[in-house]
């Protein structure tokens, strides 16, 4: 092996808010004990998620190489926020099956499918219908009942 070549030493995946990475937990810990630049990678990653409005969790990968220079890769939020935000909710359902907390739609749902699609490349794989299927099964896990259409949804679970 040559002498400058980079080997990645440390992975590190962190679920922080756009434009909200700080040296304080859980970035700061997560990233000393790997001796990466702390500083460094907050300034980066508020830049680069400074389009995104600011608070929504991204999703991180971190690679740390042996000389202590890193380099990372965002994704698009996790399929439950934005299941959250289509019904309005903050938190999912404790009972999942017992009690339904809201309703989406199929609509919101291919909305959804469209947006996860774009950088998860399991899901380019599969069909638009079976990633749908999939948000539709993890919607009914948070105890969100799905409907065909918009006006379907009880007048009681509209916005």
């Amino acid at each position: 092996m040559s002498q400058g070549a980079k080997t990645v030493v440390a992975t590190i995946r962190l679920l922080v808010g756009a434009g909200q990475a700080k040296p304080a937990p859980p970035v700061g810990p997560a990233l000393g004990q790997a001796g990466v630049n702390i500083m460094g990678f907050c300034k980066e990653f508020n830049a680069k998620t400074a389009d995104i409005r600011d608070g929504v969790p991204v999703p991180c990968k971190l690679r740390v190489y042996n000389d202590k220079s890193f380099d990372f890769d965002i994704k698009s939020p996790q399929t439950s926020f934005y299941v959250k935000q289509a019904c309005g909710l903050q938190v999912a359902s404790a009972r999942p099956g017992h009690s339904t907390l809201g309703y989406i739609s199929m609509k919101h749902i291919y909305h959804i499918a469209q947006i996860k699609r774009k950088d998860n490349a399991h899901l380019q794989a599969m069909t638009m219908e079976n990633v749908c299927k999939a948000i539709a099964g993890s919607c009914r896990s948070m105890g969100i009942g799905v409907v065909a259409k918009p006006e379907d949804i009880p007048e009681e679970f509209r916005a």
